[in-house]
Parts: C-alpha cells; sequence; structure tokens
C-alpha cells in the first residue's frame, strides 16, 4: 500500500512537472511577443491624455531598461494566463466530477473578461482622475512636481493590476458558493464588514481624498452586491448537488 501511495505521488509530481513546463514554454514565446508589443504600450502610456504637462525623468540609469523589462514581463503574463488557468484546470480536472470539469473549465474565458474590464476601468477612469487631483492638490500648494519614469510606470502597475484582480470577486463567490464554502446568506450578514474593507482598500490605493475613495470603493461595492446575486444562484445549484448525491447515496444502500 506505501508502495501504491508513493507511485501515486510520483505520477502527481510528474503530471505537475509536464504542466509546468508548458507554462514555461508559451512563457517564454510571450516574451517575444512582449518584447515587440511593449515599446508601443510604453509610449502609449507616457503620451497619455492626462500626462500633457507631465515630463517624465529618469534617476537612474537602469529606469528605462527597468520599466522596459517589467512591461515586456506583464505583457507576457496577460498573454498566457489562459494557459496557466488552463493548465491548472488539467491538473486537478481528474479529482473531479464531469458536471464540476464543466463549470470550472467555463471559469476561464469568464475570468479573462472580468481581468481586463478591471484593468480597462482603473486605466482610463481611476488613474486619470488620481492624477489629476495630485497635480492639482500640489498646485494648490505651490509644489512643482518632478515625476520618475519609475514612479510613474510603478504607480500605473499598482493601481491597474490590482483591479484586475478585484473584479474576479463575481466569479470567486461563485466558486466558492459551489463548493460549500460560502453562502448568500454569510455574504449579507457581513456586508459592512466587507464595506469597510473595501474602503481601506480604496485609500491604500489612493491619495487620501473623500471622492477619489468614491471612485474606487463605489465599484467594488457594486462587484460585492453582484456577487450576493451570483451567490444565489450558486447556492441553489450547490444544495441540488447536495440532494442528488444523497439520493444517489440513499439508492446505493
Amino acid at each position: 500500500m506505501h508502495n501504491e501511495e508513493k507511485k501515486d505521488i510520483m505520477e502527481h509530481l510528474d503530471e505537475l512537472r509536464k504542466r509546468l513546463l508548458i507554462v514555461m514554454y508559451f512563457f517564454v514565446a510571450a516574451l517575444i511577443v512582449g518584447f515587440f508589443l511593449s515599446q508601443p504600450l510604453i509610449y502609449q502610456m507616457q503620451n497619455a491624455p492626462w500626462t500633457a504637462n507631465i515630463q517624465m525623468h529618469a534617476f537612474q540609469i537602469a529606469d528605462p531598461l527597468k520599466i522596459y523589462l517589467m512591461v515586456i514581463v506583464i505583457i507576457a503574463f496577460v498573454v498566457i494566463l489562459p494557459v496557466i488557468l488552463y493548465q491548472l484546470w488539467a491538473f486537478i480536472s481528474p479529482g473531479l466530477y464531469s458536471n464540476e470539469q464543466k463549470m470550472t473549465l467555463s471559469y476561464i474565458p469568464i475570468v479573462m473578461i472580468l481581468m481586463l474590464i478591471g484593468m480597462a476601468f482603473s486605466y482610463f477612469i481611476v488613474v486619470p482622475y488620481v492624477v489629476r487631483f495630485t497635480f492639482d492638490l500640489s498646485e494648490q500648494m505651490g509644489i512643482e512636481t518632478t515625476i520618475g519614469i519609475n514612479q510613474y510606470f510603478g504607480f500605473l502597475f499598482r493601481t491597474v493590476l490590482p483591479f484586475g484582480a478585484i473584479f474576479q470577486m463575481p466569479i470567486l463567490v461563485l466558486f466558492l458558493t459551489q463548493l460549500g464554502l460560502i453562502t448568500p446568506m454569510l455574504l449579507k450578514k457581513n456586508r459592512k464588514y466587507a464595506y469597510f474593507i473595501l474602503f481601506i482598500i480604496a485609500a491604500i490605493i489612493a491619495p487620501p481624498d473623500f471622492m477619489t475613495h468614491i471612485l474606487l470603493t463605489i465599484p467594488m461595492i457594486l462587484l460585492y452586491e453582484l456577487s450576493i446575486v451570483i451567490s444565489k444562484y450558486g447556492y441553489k445549484r450547490y444544495l441540488k448537488a447536495e440532494e442528488k448525491a444523497l439520493e444517489e447515496s440513499l439508492n446505493d444502500d
């Protein structure tokens, strides 16, 4: 029995190694894609409408190279994210029921769509507002703001990428509900605590301005409320699956 368990572990490790190699091959190919896309993307971000009056400086010799490589890696990650999700699904799918396999596989395109929507929302709505607010504040205080290119792109990445993750809330809630780990009743009961946490997240991302907090917090609250609605749907499916499993168990007895 010990040998069989050891054999199973080795087979799982070998399967995991194969999945990781596939991801690595795609990542290398995606880096090549990122190499060609990074320069026009950097140019677009440097010359966005809200940067019209901003002069960017490199305070260290390696700053431009650092930004260039960072953008290449981010592009590569976004490009291969469906591959990563699919390989993860393929690794765990043998342990799932057929209906669970179909359900989890359908999450992959939804995750990508939500991530792109979140990043677009942050880039085209949140970033311009935050930049205008901070520069207006600097002007009112008589401060001349000097922007380092490293700091500017770091701000973009810290703002845009988290929103790609935040917009995964509905699909994550649906997944956890269908696993029976959370319920819509639990989400409703802890709504006020969730709002407080979302407000803190907005405060971390943006400067301490009430309007900026509202601009950031409202989409998160809407996503949370949407998650509750989606959770009700997932909870019904979870209850039906439990009833079906109970009936099959009784029939077997």
